[in-house]
């Protein structure tokens, strides 16, 4: 079922469950003005997740691998799977 939403589809779907989440609107939450940051680190846990390795993710998004580890680290990306699953990339990969 979610593959076959659109991007803007799921983006919605992932903020009405952030409200529901916070159990009231995101009133007063600067979502336009971070929307670029938030759409960007979407994008980079999308590429770790769809690819086998760090450099590989790089190489998807067309950026070389210092690049990369620099836009891990800045949007906290760096060791987002290593929490979730023990066996997804390593960060020196």
């Amino acid at each position: 079922m979610l593959s076959s939403l659109s991007l803007e589809e799921v983006i919605a779907l992932k903020l009405e469950l952030a409200a529901q989440s916070a159990g009231q609107p995101l009133y007063g939450v600067p979502i336009w003005q971070n929307l670029i940051a938030i759409t960007r680190e979407a994008v980079i846990k999308y590429a770790l997740s769809a690819t086998r390795s760090k450099q590989e993710a790089a190489r998807f998004l067309g950026m070389d691998r210092p690049s990369f580890w620099e836009k891990q680290r800045y949007y906290g990306t760096y060791s987002y799977f290593a929490s979730q699953d023990p066996e997804k990339k390593d960060p020196e990969e």
